[in-house]
């Protein structure tokens, strides 16, 4: 077997045209950044991945190199073990497990099952913008082919965000399923504002039962586990989350405590493959949907389809879409070709090995930054 030869770290940066506004930020944004983990082995096969910027992992090269690519349970205690105490190392794993697909010529979703290669998408916006303005870009995404989208909430006054609801379902009808992320799990280095609690969260949630919401997302903070079973107890509507939650025994406690209807731990950000294929197979004997949070480029979207389509399948993945500012090609300006969902709203994971994707190693050395 090929024995890992060498382990890279880079970083690279677009701008932005316009600047992108996220509903989970009071700052704009008028870049991106991607961090991209290259692994490759002794006979040239370069396996990728892409996440966190991984702080903390330059000086433990050394627990991999030399050690065989394929020894994915080796690697990921190893992974597991440097994240407990430095930054998430997960695109680590990620790009193992393209260098395992590329080195068995296999694509990954065979490797973890191979129940199915296709999900259907949902657009997930991330733009601020007002009532009309929003009810527009629902009816692009059904133009576009999508089934459903994701709104996210950002202003203080949730009154003022049903509103929203209420335009884009007045606006689509029942042609597109709504899921709705209410951000109050985690905040930003600089927002200290308190999360809901659960009698503010109830009335959320009991002002968007009669607006058909599929699903309403991180409605508490994240450590509320007993008030998300409680709000999940209260409702019709699926409560949804653990986004970024960091350790892998956390989502599992989320998962057999019922907090959860649908799970949504990052496949990029914690866990990696190797971590959250056990997590996908508990959630289906739980009843609960597994399917990841893959707001990001490429590379961690591929994992995410990858993974879930290939291990127990899903209703619906995330699929990041919010043109003009966040479009494909600044999503994926790592990559030849951006991911692109069909004129269904379908994502298909592909037949090539590994995650399946070509990078674009010219453009990769012109946005290259020191980090």
């Amino acid at each position: 077997m090929a024995r890992i030869a060498r382990i890279d770290v880079s970083h690279h940066r677009i701008q932005v045209e316009p600047a992108f506004h996220p509903t989970w930020d009071s700052r704009p944004r008028p870049s991106f950044t991607a961090s991209l983990i290259a692994v490759t082995d002794e006979e040239g096969r370069t396996g990728y991945g892409s996440g966190d910027a991984m702080p903390g992992f330059a000086g433990h090269e050394e627990l991999f190199v030399g050690q065989e690519a394929l020894d994915l349970p080796r690697h990921f205690g190893i992974i597991e073990n440097i994240s407990f105490h430095y930054g998430k190392c997960w695109p680590l794993d990620l790009a193992l497990w393209d260098l395992a697909g590329k080195t068995l010529d296999q694509p990954v979703w065979r490797m973890v099952g191979g129940r199915g290669r296709s999900l259907a998408a949902y657009a997930s916006f991330g733009q601020r913008r007002e009532a009309e303005a929003t009810a527009e870009q629902a009816q692009r995404a059904l133009d576009a082919g999508f089934k459903a989208i994701k709104l996210r909430f950002y202003r203080p006054d949730w009154r003022a965000e049903i509103a929203i609801v209420e335009a884009v379902r007045k606006a689509v009808g029942d042609r597109l399923d709504i899921m709705v992320d209410c951000n109050q799990a985690w905040r930003m280095q600089w927002d200290t504002a308190p999360a809901r609690d659960f009698k503010e969260a109830l009335k959320v949630v009991r002002a968007l039962e009669p607006l058909d919401v599929y699903w309403v997302e991180e409605p508490l903070f994240r450590g509320d586990w007993d008030g998300l079973r409680r709000l999940r107890d209260a409702t019709g509507i699926r409560i949804a989350g653990g986004e970024l939650t960091r350790e892998l025994h956390e989502a599992r406690h989320m998962v057999e405590a019922g907090c959860f209807d649908v799970l949504q731990t990052d496949v990029a950000l914690a866990g990696g493959i190797s971590g959250l294929l056990p997590l996908a197979h508990l959630c289906a004997q739980r009843g609960v949907t597994f399917t990841p949070h893959t707001w990001g480029n490429g590379i961690m979207l591929a994992a995410a389809m990858h993974l879930t389509a290939g291990s127990v399948g899903a209703p619906y993945i995330e699929f990041p879409w919010d043109p003009p500012s966040w479009s494909l090609e600044h999503r994926d300006f790592m990559l030849a070709e951006p991911i692109a969902a069909d004129a269904e709203g379908m994502v298909h994971a592909g037949h090539a090995p590994g995650l399946g994707l070509t990078l674009d190693h010219e453009r990769l050395a012109a946005t290259r930054v020191d980090g």
